[in-house]
């Protein structure tokens, strides 16, 4: 389903960039639109800083994920220990967002080891369990419903959008499904989490 296969190498990804695969100028782009984006919702306040370094990690995080089907534990554990410090100051409730990170992490662990018991073959990496950590150290754990929804609608999106394009042969292909989920936490860190009928999140 969302398999990552293949090794992953620091010499890799500055392959990738330096052949041009991946444009600095596009880059830039996402740089300013996801800024302009969070000042939008929030304003200029001290939270926009932290907002920006979270975009910016996201970001990166999903570009390395495009182009090496991994998420090295060099971007996504700080990433994780950044989001329990962060809950410190926003908004002080560092247990609910360290139950996050515990229950992100061995949810998606959990799931990434079914699917290889049954079909034999990984389907969902350590590197996105980490990132679902983050997720929960960033959020806290009753937002997580939230962005597995959000990331799997993401994934189904980009599988369909590839189907469209390449046809048929594309829904058998690995997807970065961390892509989907840096989506899901932005939206989720800028938005709140999902309302559920009866007033649930």
């Amino acid at each position: 389903m969302f398999a990552l296969a293949g090794g992953w190498s620091s010499a890799r990804v500055a392959t990738s960039f330096s052949d041009r695969r991946f444009p600095v100028a596009v880059a830039a782009v996402f740089c300013v639109v996801l800024s302009e984006w969070a000042a939008s919702i929030m304003g200029w306040t001290p939270v926009f800083a932290i907002t920006l370094a979270l975009a910016w990690a996201l970001l990166t995080l999903a570009a390395i994920d495009i182009l090496a089907f991994r998420l090295p534990d060099l971007l996504t554990l700080p990433l994780t220990a950044a989001g329990l410090l962060v809950s410190l100051i926003v908004p002080n409730d560092i247990w609910s967002h360290l139950a996050g990170a515990v229950i992100g992490y061995c949810a998606f662990a959990a799931i990434g080891w079914g699917f290889a018991r049954l079909r034999g073959r990984e389907g969902l990496g350590l590197g996105d369990a980490k990132l679902a950590a983050a997720a929960g150290a960033w959020l806290g754990w009753a937002p997580l419903p939230s962005v597995v929804l959000i990331a799997c609608a993401a994934g189904f999106l980009w599988v369909a959008a590839m189907a469209i394009m390449r046809g048929r042969r594309a829904l058998t292909e690995r997807i970065p499904f961390g892509v989907a989920l840096a989506v899901a936490i932005w939206v989720v860190w800028l938005y709140g989490p999902l309302e559920f009928p009866g007033g649930a999140a």
